[in-house]
């Protein structure tokens, strides 16, 4: 129960802060996914009644832009291309590398303790970098799967400084 009022209180803070009017939707989520770092069922319906919208609205507009997410990331985010020049250019063994390291099972997107997320975007925008992976923002390019594992053993070492 405390939890919930905290959850509420959270949302009433990002609504005053933000604006209580319907069209200020898309950046009260953007706030809330930065409090919450992904946007929880009953975070949507808080907003959707502090702005005087329907819940149906919230989540359309939740589910339409891909910077929202429903789920819980892990701490650091791993994006993997499967456009086609990423495709054709061995993205696939990338991505099976970095799966059976962090011990991925088929469809799971974040690690059990939480530290790792991947995800498999369409485009990066880096073609030219073909096969690229992003993480944590930074981008590699003409990656293969001993440059993405380098990269995820290097980003582990750090957190263990």
């Amino acid at each position: 129960m405390q939890e919930n009022m905290d959850t509420a209180a959270r949302v009433n803070a990002i609504i005053e802060r933000v604006g209580r009017k319907p069209e200020m939707l898309v950046p009260v989520l953007q706030a809330a996914q930065e409090e919450f770092k992904y946007l929880p069922e009953d975070v949507m319906t808080l907003i959707a009644e502090g702005l005087g919208v329907s819940a149906a609205k919230v989540y359309g507009v939740a589910t339409f832009y891909a910077h929202f997410t429903l789920e819980p990331k892990g701490k650091h985010v791993i994006r993997c291309c499967d456009g086609t020049a990423c495709h054709v250019k061995g993205s696939m063994a990338i991505m099976d590398a970095i799966r059976n390291h962090l011990n991925l099972a088929e469809g799971q997107k974040t690690t059990k303790d939480g530290m790792f997320s991947m995800e498999i975007v369409s485009c990066l925008g880096a073609c030219g970098l073909a096969p690229v992976m992003v993480l944590d923002e930074k981008v590699h390019g003409q990656s293969n799967d001993k440059v993405a594992l380098d990269a995820i053993k290097e980003c582990i070492a750090s957190e263990e400084k």
